[in-house]
């Protein structure tokens, strides 16, 4: 996230109820989803939470993580070579795949969708701009593409899932002072999944419907009574979304659920809670670039003033895992021997006094911007306001949206003093959390938005990456990250505990932290 979930464009309750009915009694087939929709459609342009809940479903890749812990399969590739020095790497394509128009997909498709990635330079880029150029992806025949780097790069297969492959033959129709037919496909889709885009119904974050693509390469053998369709029906109100859930109306809500709502739907006779492990870090960001948090000491102090345990305990009631550093700890070049910080009052005045004789402006109200619509950042930046105050620090909470929080952590001056997200699964490498977190060169993404700077970290992080090989890899980033939670750049909570509240005639439902469980090509509907 860096998670957008009910941001705007919200239903009321009767208009979700109404067309979650009409949607059900039209096609009883069709999964009503409460998972928020993207800020546009164009899987090249925007790569967060909600995008993966919907490009897993109308667009296919490379490879593709399934299960948990997720596991890189091949999907549209049917296998890959790369050359031992990690420089270049060769896939060969399955033979018979289909964009929704009918057409076979190509190696040339493969080369098309990766130019326009690097085009583009937004979202899923970041992974590949430092290494890949756009000659450097071509075609070698008609079902093999060859990725020739500038250098070595370990997470490359790791990334793959990130590129959605789509159809140039239908994007070049709508190209526009050569945008790459990025303000058409804002709006429609040029993919090949199992579920195609029902372009009439879209309405910008709001709704969608979605209908099975039946010569999909994959199919349903493992399926017996696949979904005809999905509709998104995203809410922005919780109690809306729980109510809607409760009447039968909607068949799943997103996959954070408030825990106040667990118990309720727990008791109800219509719908169950689905729990599951993820890889989701929670965190607080602080930027490093102005004061006081250009000081060590005032850091810390903030780092110490966050009530963990109360918080895991007390608020989540025990839905969340405490992880003291940027890594999830379940993923190996996660450092068993940090410690991290605790919640020591006395600590974190002890750092703060520090921290006001070096002149760090302690004494102005500090800002900690949250995601409105998400409990979550509310309850936590709460809490923290609570634990700040005896402390003689002033905590301000500013509701913002993630759009908005995504544009303004582009610059260090229109960064947050503070704010709160959580860092997504986009894929299983270190370099999803930490190296894109703390590497200096990412300055201007929202997942570098602490603006911190350490030479040796970024020696580290650009070694890690260009070495190939998980068992020279993992002692840098244990290095790194021990770094990286010596200078406290950022407040690190937890791993995530999935909720998702799901109605009772869905079966065939599997998890992966890679899109939080959004794929539905494994669901039937329960008589």
């Amino acid at each position: 996230m860096e998670i957008t979930r009910r941001e705007a464009g919200a239903l009321t309750l009767g208009a979700l109820l109404t067309l979650a009915v009409r949607a059900r009694a039209a096609e009883p087939d069709v999964l009503v989803s409460g998972d928020n929709l993207p800020q546009n459609l164009d899987p090249h342009q925007i790569f967060d939470v909600p995008m993966q809940g919907y490009a897993v479903n109308t667009y296919d890749t490379l490879y593709r993580y399934e299960g948990n812990p997720p596991e890189l399969q091949p999907w549209l590739a049917a296998g890959h070579t790369p050359a031992p020095d990690g420089m270049s790497w060769e896939f060969a394509l399955r033979p018979g795949s289909l964009f929704h128009d009918g057409s076979p997909i190509t190696a040339e498709d493969v080369v098309y969708s990766f130019r326009r990635v690097l085009a583009l330079g937004k979202a899923p880029a970041g992974a590949f701009l430092p290494v890949l150029k756009p000659d450097g992806v071509t075609a070698t025949g008609p079902l093999t593409v060859r990725f020739q780097l500038a250098h070595p790069y370990a997470p490359f297969l790791a990334a793959m899932p990130l590129v959605s492959i789509v159809n140039p033959r239908v994007l070049r129709q709508h190209e526009k002072d050569n945008d790459w037919g990025a303000a058409w496909l804002a709006s429609n889709e040029a993919g090949s999944g199992a579920y195609v885009l029902k372009p009439e119904t879209y309405m910008p974050l709001q709704h969608v419907d979605l209908a099975r693509f039946d010569r999909h390469f994959m199919g349903w053998k493992d399926n017996p009574r696949p979904l005809d369709g999905v509709a998104y029906r995203p809410t922005k109100e919780t109690s809306t979304r729980l109510l809607a859930l409760l009447q039968g109306s909607l068949d799943w809500t997103d996959s954070y659920l408030p825990v106040d709502d667990v118990t309720q739907v727990a008791a109800s006779k219509i719908a169950h809670v689905q729990k599951d492990e993820d890889m989701r870090t929670f965190l607080i960001r602080m930027n490093n670039s102005k004061p006081p948090f250009d000081n060590i000491n005032a850091r810390k102090g903030f780092a110490h003033a966050f009530d963990y345990h109360g918080f895991i305990t007390d608020i989540l009631k025990g839905y969340a895992v405490r992880d003291p550093t940027p890594m999830p700890n379940t993923l190996w070049g996660f450092p068993k021997d940090v410690a991290g910080y605790e919640y020591d009052p006395a600590k974190a005045k002890m750092y703060f006094e520090r921290a006001r004789q070096e002149g760090a402006p302690l004494h102005r109200p500090i800002q900690i911007h949250i995601q409105e619509a998400l409990d979550q950042t509310t309850q936590a930046a709460q809490l923290y306001q609570s634990t700040l105050a005896p402390l003689g620090i002033t905590l301000k909470i500013v509701n913002d949206t993630w759009a908005n929080l995504t544009t303004n952590t582009a610059h260090p001056e229109t960064t947050p003093d503070m704010w709160v997200h959580w860092v997504s699964t986009y894929f299983v490498d270190p370099e999803n959390w930490a190296g894109q977190m703390y590497d200096s060169q990412f300055g201007g993404t929202w997942k570098a938005s602490s603006w911190y700077k350490n030479p040796k970290v970024d020696e580290l992080l650009r070694q890690a990456r260009a070495t190939v090989g998980q068992e020279a890899r993992a002692p840098l980033y244990e290095a790194a990250i021990r770094l990286i939670v010596a200078d406290s750049p950022d407040i690190w909570i937890y791993n995530t505990v999935d909720l998702r509240g799901v109605n009772n005639r869905v079966a065939g439902f599997r998890f992966c932290p890679v899109g939080s469980g959004t794929e539905v090509r494994w669901i039937h509907l329960a008589a």
